[in-house]
């Protein structure tokens, strides 16, 4: 890809290369056309040393070129200046043969145009002075009379200094053509490690191409890329791990009753002689198990159920307060039984919200059968009520045992319960909390455990007011 890349530059470059060519012979010949648009315009061409030439110095008219910030000057035979008017760039009265000669060689090098004319008849020189505007000195003279070996040697002086500058030019086409490709094909390199590791399952590769330009973008762009498909891979992991984990649990809390039920049905059947009271006691024991079967089912579909879209619930307009304090009165017979306290914070005014009163009873029964069911005796349940930014807050608390740290944030998925030996006589089926987080959320609200419990565990409902 880069061999490719640089060629492809490289091939730019010498087409750009010879089109600079072209353009720059072409500026030369327009040059030369404008330049002889604007001669007969020029103050020098108008004003010639031959136009103002007389026999006698002394009737020369020097006006015109004075004026046009010109000078003119009269040597005589003998090197003096004997006339000047204007523009003086000799600068001496007096010159010797050898700086008067010098004056005449090095006039075509200096910033000035110099018009010079002998008269024979006066015997001085005429020198016509104008400041030049811009001078480009270029010209190819061919002499057919010259000495055939001057000619070779001065073409082959030519064509050699041509060739070393289009070979310059060439290399430096090419060196830049290179540069040119490695700015983009290393970029392009690795990004193209990046997707090939992407690619092949390695999804926490990252690209840092240390750039501000486009291809900056290109990099944010991957990365973000690379970042979801790396969350969503996360999240699929955990998906199966917990889907595998339900499966188990749920496979654990069934196997148990069904066991039993099956163990004791096959002693009622196999052995006749059977006492009727241990016959009763065997038949309560496949009661109370079929019972548990049949409520970890019940609680399956109802959890099922609650992630179906058709679930709805049926809303009415509610006094949340004298609703609450209902359904207080009627905890307050089980927390005695189980030797419980208890404390409730309702206010007496009357705060409505939209409510599925059936739905929201099964919220409050799952933290009380929780908190009765994991805490000792003598333990106190409070239940408060009040309401933040248009939102009704309950807190359900108590100070007992409270939840493990390593179950805190995962204690409303399904089948996590306090007690990891999963003893059905220590415990429920672990979904309880699971479907009152999802009837909250169906209120437009949420279930949350309050962290930094000094004692016992806060769960914290919250629902909109109207």
């Amino acid at each position: 890809m880069k061999s490719k890349l640089s060629n492809q530059f490289f091939r730019n470059f010498l087409v750009i290369f010879i089109l600079a060519i072209l353009d720059m012979v072409l500026a030369f010949v327009l040059l030369s056309f404008a330049s002889g648009l604007i001669k007969d315009s020029l103050a020098k061409n108008r004003y010639p040393a031959g136009a103002i030439i007389k026999e006698d110095y002394t009737q020369i008219d020097a006006s015109p070129v004075v004026e046009n910030g010109g000078g003119v000057q009269v040597v005589d035979k003998e090197y003096r200046v004997v006339y000047s008017k204007g523009l003086d760039t000799i600068g001496k009265d007096k010159l010797t043969a050898e700086e008067f000669t010098k004056f005449l060689t090095e006039s075509k090098t200096r910033p000035y145009h110099y018009d010079i004319l002998y008269q024979p008849k006066g015997e001085f020189w005429l020198i016509v002075t104008f400041p030049t505007s811009i001078r480009l000195n270029f010209s190819l003279v061919y002499n057919k009379e010259a000495a055939a070996g001057d000619f070779i040697r001065s073409g082959l002086v030519i064509a050699f200094v041509v060739l070393i500058y289009l070979l310059i030019l060439a290399l430096s086409a090419f060196i830049y053509s290179r540069i040119t490709a490695a700015g983009i094909t290393i970029p392009l390199k690795k990004l193209c490690d990046g997707t090939r590791l992407l690619r092949e399952g390695d999804y926490s590769v990252r690209v840092d191409l240390r750039l501000k330009n486009e291809f900056a973008e290109l990099q944010n762009t991957f990365n973000d890329m690379a970042a979801r498909i790396e969350h969503e891979i996360s999240l699929r992991k955990k998906s199966e791990e917990d889907r595998r984990r339900l499966i188990l649990d749920i496979s654990h809390d069934l196997k148990n009753p069904m066991s039993s039920i099956q163990g004791y049905a096959e002693l009622l059947m196999n052995k006749k002689n059977m006492h009727e009271q241990e016959c009763e006691e065997h038949l309560k024991i496949i009661l109370n198990n079929s019972k548990r079967a049949n409520r970890l089912l019940t609680e399956l579909f109802e959890l099922s159920q609650m992630d179906s879209p058709e679930f709805s619930l049926k809303l009415s307009k509610t006094d949340i307060c004298e609703y609450l304090r209902q359904l207080c009165g009627e905890l307050v017979p089980q927390l005695e039984r189980e030797g419980f306290k208890y404390e409730f914070n309702i206010p007496e005014d009357s705060i409505f919200v939209m409510l599925d009163a059936d739905r929201f009873n099964r919220i409050i029964q799952n933290l009380a059968n929780n908190a009765m069911r994991y805490n000792p005796e003598g333990t106190q349940v409070t239940i408060s009520l009040t309401v933040q930014n248009n939102r009704v807050l309950i807190d359900f608390s108590d100070d007992g045992i409270g939840i493990p740290d390593h179950l805190a944030s995962n204690i409303f998925k399904p089948f996590v319960r306090a007690d990891d030996s999963r003893n059905s006589k220590t415990g429920g089926s672990g979904l309880g909390l699971s479907i009152a987080k999802r009837i909250a959320k169906a209120h437009g609200g949420d279930l949350t455990l309050l962290p930094n419990t000094i004692k016992g565990s806060t769960f914290r409902i919250t629902i909109p007011a109207i």
